[in-house]
């Protein structure tokens, strides 16, 4: 078979494809190029800067694989992929010890003003009153996502004598207590560390996480490490906190907009060091992942499962064919679940009623969990890996099935229990294909799980839609569906509305304002 590699990867890789397949690389290519050659090939692997959209995947008659030889896939339609039968897959543990190095170094770098100091003496300054530094030792390092990054991170920090906190919602205290550190809330890790470093996935909840509030509430002379994702950190706001003497300083990898503009200001302050998203590469890096990606490749095109899948493993036809329609309908009612859910999960269960609960559901379950996980954590969760994502973080996972099921041929509930709540999601197909949510709680609902949504709940008073669609139109957001259902709390309803496009801060700020709205959840189907 035929293999296009796209991108530069490192040879060890492209040694092992070569054994068994024919190899075309390419140093890079422009999108035009790939579709015009894409259709000649079953399998493509690339890295950052090659775009698979739905274009090239359509252009790609005989491809069966495409490998992303690294983490993220953002640049890869999935659904476009999976719909075509085509298997996404990564290499996703290749660069954790790159990243988790990457950070220790910009603390360390960020501790002793390092490229500061190089800089001076490169210019002829022989400075060594100006550049003296502070010791990391017994101070506090507040980490924000306990994954693997972070947790590895957390590891190494306690080696150079720091003092470990961490903040994730979404780990169990036990499985932080393995890694030695001590779990604590939002509020008090960033009143009370010294070094605050991110090692969290990009979503709604976290986009400007350390906001112009947040860093107003943490510890004058902070210093701010991310080697994760650009947008976590409102910029402005992080300028305005060194202006302002919060944050002692700040070192950067990854940025909102990249590559990062000449002009950015964060270049001209000399407490900040930024560099071009290098925490992922090394040569030992570049290596890993290139093995991983094209170990994943050939088992996929000889038909083997492959462990870092992204979209659906091999199963028989049968079951596929039963399950495929609601293999995407119960994956978004884990994101709704997750989004209305406070605390630290402990427990999910899928239950299935009806004809549904007679066939091997397992797919289904892995669905449920890679929905429910895939928005709070940094790493991508698949079908391959989500159970044991799942146990890492403590959380227990089973099935009940019952053929008896109430107003519906099937019906599928996911339920989500937490240290401090549980909540139950419910979904079913209207017709053969069309997968609607219809419970929330114990509550009837009728939500096409796609785009945006907006849950608010609310006092039960007149006007309060209205209220609502106000703001939304004077702010031109349109709105596809709207409609409300009574809570439990007497006086309470929960308003459901779908709408075209993401909304900003300002507009959520708004509709929070308003009076009788207690909450306002915003949640991504796409």
């Amino acid at each position: 078979m035929r293999i296009l590699v796209s991108e530069k990867v490192a040879k060890v890789g492209l040694d092992m494809l070569r054994e068994v397949h024919e190899v075309d690389t390419y140093s890079s290519l422009t999108h035009e190029d790939l579709v015009k050659i894409i259709p000649d090939y079953d399998a493509l692997i690339v890295r950052g800067d090659t775009i698979v959209n739905s274009e090239v995947i359509e252009a790609g008659k005989r491809l069966k694989v495409i490998g992303r030889a690294g983490l993220e896939v953002d640049h890869i339609d999935i659904q476009a992929a999976t719909r075509k039968g085509i298997i996404v897959l990564n290499a996703p543990q290749g660069n954790s010890t790159s990243s988790i190095e990457y950070t220790l170094g910009m603390i360390l770098a960020l501790s002793r003003e390092i490229p500061q100091a190089y800089c001076s003496l490169k210019n002829g300054h022989w400075d060594r009153k100006k550049f003296i530094g502070n010791e990391i030792r017994d101070k506090v390092l507040g980490i924000i996502g306990l994954g693997r990054v972070g947790s590895g991170v957390a590891i190494r920090a306690k080696a150079f004598a720091m003092k470990v906190l961490a903040y994730d919602p979404f780990i169990s205290e036990e499985k932080a207590a393995e890694v030695g550190v001590e779990l604590v809330d939002f509020e008090t890790l960033i009143s009370r560390a010294d070094y605050l470093t991110l090692h969290l996935p990009l979503t709604v909840d976290t986009k400007n996480l350390l906001n112009k509030e947040a860093f107003s509430r943490m510890k004058k002379g902070v210093r701010i490490i991310n080697c994760a994702k650009g947008g976590i950190i409102d910029e402005e706001a992080l300028l305005w906190a060194l202006e302002q003497g919060i944050v002692a300083g700040a070192a950067l990898d990854t940025f909102e907009k990249e590559p990062l503009n000449v002009s950015n200001p964060l270049l001209r302050m000399n407490n900040v060091i930024c560099t071009p998203r290098l925490a992922s590469r090394s040569i030992e890096a570049e290596n890993e992942v290139a093995i991983g990606v094209a170990k994943g490749v050939i088992a996929a095109l000889a038909a083997e499962p492959v462990a870092t899948s992204l979209n659906i493993p091999p199963v028989s036809k049968d079951v596929m064919s039963t399950i495929r329609p609601f293999l995407n309908l119960v994956e978004k009612m884990g994101v709704l679940a997750v989004n209305i859910t406070e605390g630290r999960i402990k427990h999910v269960e899928v239950r299935y009623n009806g004809e549904i609960s007679s066939v091997d559901t397992k797919m289904l379950t892995l669905a449920a969990i890679k929905g429910i996980l895939n928005p709070i954590l940094q790493e991508a969760v698949n079908y391959v890996n989500a159970p044991e994502v799942a146990k890492s973080r403590g959380i227990i996972v089973n099935e009940v099935k019952n053929k008896e099921a109430k107003n519906f041929v099937d019906l599928i509930t996911v339920a989500v229990k937490t240290d401090k709540s549980e909540h139950r999601v419910a979904g079913t197909l209207f017709g053969k294909t069309e997968g609607r949510i219809v419970e929330i709680d114990n509550y009837r609902v009728d939500i096409d799980p796609c785009g945006w949504l907006l849950l608010i709940p609310h006092e039960d008073s007149p006007g309060m839609v209205g209220k609502v669609g106000t703001i939304l139109g004077d702010n031109n957001i349109n709105i596809n569906s709207m409609q409300v259902a009574q809570t439990l709390d007497v006086g309470t309803n929960i308003m459901i509305v779908g709408i075209q496009q993401e909304i900003g801060q300002g507009v959520l700020n708004q509709l929070k304002k308003l009076e009788g709205i207690q909450s306002v959840k915003k949640i991504n189907f796409a």
